[in-house]
């Protein structure tokens, strides 16, 4: 597409509605299923819109190698990473400098949850693997991490809930798809919350915007937030429900 007909778009026509035919405050649909590798100490996979990702948990466990290891506190790691496959041209399978800082951003984002203290000399490595993308995905993982842990019996201080906000064509909206990324003046405004104390544990910002559009933009996340916060519990619920369901059977 040129460059003209792509200014040309219209992203919000005048009936509110965006080009896949949601509001501005309306998110793609999502689905969470917690407990999906067994192999694994927790895990989860996620539907968010096209995007698709696991999560899996291991740990707390000995640190190697050992010299990392916090007497004081558990070491999160995050190793965030795109299959070759998951976008329309091949991915070199290498880690690239954007899976190196998304993997930084989300550990940080995770260890504010989790009550790291508790584990000592130990650590947790969370696997974040993304086999389907069209954008967002970093706040999908975040999103499915949290669920992993919580399916761990991590102790945490809340889930972190996690969606995207920004601008494309002008308009301030929630949860932007690919083609709302590449718009000309797109931005996006990743964020992450603790939902009980409305803290926030991950918020960067890729574009220009205005303050009075960054403000705009903030109250839209934390509007949407609650929304995959009860995703997130249900998912946990379910899995639960259905152990002991099964349980009971035998």
């Amino acid at each position: 597409m040129s460059k003209k007909s792509t200014d040309s778009v219209e992203y919000v026509n005048s009936k509110g509605n965006r080009l896949d035919g949601r509001k501005i405050d309306e998110l793609r649909p999502i689905k969470i299923q917690a407990g999906v590798i067994p192999e694994a100490n927790g895990s989860a996979f996620i539907e968010w819109g096209q995007n698709k990702i696991f999560a899996a948990v291991y740990g707390p466990k000995e640190c190697l190698p050992k010299h990392i290891a916090n007497p004081y506190k558990a070491v999160l790691r995050c190793n965030y990473r795109m299959a070759s496959f998951s976008v329309p041209d091949r991915k070199n399978p290498k880690p690239g400098r954007r899976e190196i800082e998304i993997s930084k951003v989300t550990a940080e984002a995770l260890s504010r949850a989790v009550f790291l203290e508790k584990f000592p000399g130990t650590c947790i490595d969370v696997e974040i693997e993304v086999i389907d993308s069209n954008a967002g995905t970093r706040v999908a993982g975040l999103t499915a991490a949290s669920v992993a842990l919580a399916d761990a019996g991590l102790p945490m201080r809340d889930l972190v809930c996690a969606t995207s906000v920004g601008k494309a064509g002008g308009k301030i909206m929630v949860d932007l798809n690919k083609d709302e990324e590449d718009a000309p003046d797109a931005v996006d405004i990743p964020m992450g919350i603790l939902p009980s104390t409305g803290e926030v544990v991950l918020l960067q910002l890729d574009g220009l915007i205005s303050k009075k559009e960054f403000n705009e933009a903030l109250k839209l996340g934390f509007a949407a937030v609650p929304k995959v916060h009860g995703l997130q519990v249900e998912a946990i619920k379910k899995k639960y429900a259905l152990e002991e369901n099964g349980s009971e059977e035998s």
